[in-house]
């Protein structure tokens, strides 16, 4: 049965499969790393114990996920020699000292800190504990960096040369590494991720809020701070996405041209479609709904500006049109919807009833999931605008896969669908049961002593006030 399967589709379809449930983890923990150096950091300047409390609720989730990516990461990368053999060839060269750097300058990074971060709180002390907590955000965004320089350097390559056996030979490491797709690539993928925590922090605040646990610091605390992240990220976000637009419509106009369901050129002015039916047969769109000249607005910064459509490119330079177009508006729709919970969130910290706006609250505990669906349906946007090509202009994606029969290809995607689901499925609901219970007073994190769990601070066996947590900023005499 499996023979019948084209073994180029299949392998598309492995590398996308795991890659997306892959980058859920990254996209989650490169926001929480620098989420959680923030809690550390305030709680070491302000003493407040609901930024302990918090750090200690978060931080076990964030090795939960933390780990689930590193072995997601390597399952995936085996790929590059089983599926894709002719383009590691060709283009090992070229990525496979940037996959190193990423190895030796980020990975290394966090592994090396990591522990402490975790562990290491009672141990090594408040300054050494958060050059760790640090060492790990900043790990984690340099890991981003490195991925991001090889994959931009995909969509834009230069600084290269072509040799007699057809190996692509760096000839400029600066060129390779800051390709012109690559500064925007970096922004827009960075503050998506920022954005994907923060609203999977704001809907767990959301949950424990509707719960009605608003007397709770540390639910009131990430509630609060999600919500200035979304408010302040969120327009950031559409801004960078549409620097991010034009540079794409530069270097890879077909792209654009599927994003905007542009079969036809348009000399005088090209509408912005909201809604329609790409039928890549026929090249048009059926049933659009559009609106006149928006679109020549937004690319060209004039109505009347000019816009080349597929009609302009041979047919098998497209990309698959359908794909690209309903991705691309899932990807912007959840980020003006994230603007409005932004937007809503300021309005209801302006009336005073942040912590009481039940709609507010249902609004982002709806929207948590939002970063980690905008992050893939952008990826998709990104790499099946890129096709029909691996390298872009380079080297076909026909070109570039391993001689393997579909039925190979197949059964290993099959196991591979069977394990996440039973593997990152179980690490996922174990994070969602975490994330149930709200952040208590002793917060247990994971920290050892000599003896049984403890948060440090606080000494096991003696009762704590629970006035002090409620009420954090107070001292005893105050109250």
């Amino acid at each position: 049965m499996l023979s019948s399967f084209d073994p180029v589709i299949l392998a598309r379809i492995q590398f996308a499969f795991t890659v997306s449930f892959h980058f859920l983890f990254p996209a989650f923990s490169i926001g929480l790393a620098s989420f959680l150096a923030v809690l550390n950091g305030l709680y070491l300047k302000t003493k407040n114990e609901a930024y302990l409390r918090l750090f200690q609720f978060w931080v076990k989730i964030f090795a939960i996920g933390f780990a689930m990516g590193v072995v997601s990461g390597i399952t995936m990368s085996y790929q590059f020699g089983t599926n894709w053999s002719v383009f590691s060839d060709v283009a090992g060269p070229v990525i496979g000292p940037l996959m190193a750097y990423e190895v030796l300058t980020a990975f290394f990074l966090e592994a090396g800190f990591l522990g402490i971060m975790l562990f290491g709180r009672d141990r090594v002390g408040p300054t050494l504990h958060m050059v760790a907590v640090l060492a790990v955000a900043v790990g984690t965004a340099i890991s981003a960096t490195w991925i991001l320089s090889v994959n931009s350097w995909m969509h834009t390559p230069q600084g290269f040369e072509v040799a007699e056996n057809g190996q692509y030979i760096p000839t400029d490491w600066l060129e390779v590494i800051f390709t012109p797709s690559f500064p925007y690539r970096l922004a827009h993928t960075l503050t998506a991720a920022y954005l994907t925590t923060a609203f999977i922090v704001g809907g767990v605040g959301a949950w424990h809020l509707l719960k009605g646990r608003r007397d709770n610091p540390g639910v009131r605390t990430m509630f609060s701070m999600a919500m200035w992240m979304a408010a302040l990220v969120a327009p950031l976000q559409i801004v960078l996405g549409d620097m991010h637009g034009l540079n794409t419509l530069e270097y890879q106009p077909q792209k654009v041209m599927a994003m905007e369901g542009h079969y036809e050129s348009h000399p005088d002015g090209a509408p912005l479609y909201l809604f329609g039916i790409p039928d890549d047969e026929n090249q048009e769109l059926d049933y659009a709904i559009g609106i006149p000249k928006l679109s020549s607005l937004i690319l060209k910064h004039h109505l009347d500006a000019p816009l080349a459509g597929l009609d302009t490119i041979p047919d098998d330079e497209q990309p698959p049109v359908s794909i690209v177009f309903w991705s691309f508006r899932i990807m912007v729709g959840l980020g003006f919807l994230m603007l409005g919970v932004g937007m809503f969130s300021l309005w209801a910290r302006f009336r005073g009833s942040l912590f009481t706006n039940k709609w507010l609250h249902r609004f982002a505990l709806a929207m948590a999931p939002s970063g980690l669906v905008a992050v893939i349906a952008g990826w998709v946007t990104t790499e099946v605008g890129r096709q029909p090509y691996t390298v872009y202009n380079m080297l076909r994606t026909t070109d570039s896969v391993s001689p393997l029969g579909a039925p190979a290809v197949g059964t290993s995607l099959m196991f591979f669908i069977l394990v996440y689901f039973i593997v990152f499925g179980a690490g996922t609901f174990y994070i969602l049961r975490l994330m149930a219970h709200a952040p208590e007073a002793g917060e247990p994190g994971l920290t050892k002593a000599d003896g049984p769990v403890r948060t440090a601070g606080i000494t096991p066996g003696v009762e704590e006030d629970p006035e002090r947590f409620l009420h954090p900023e107070e001292t005893t005499e105050e109250r």
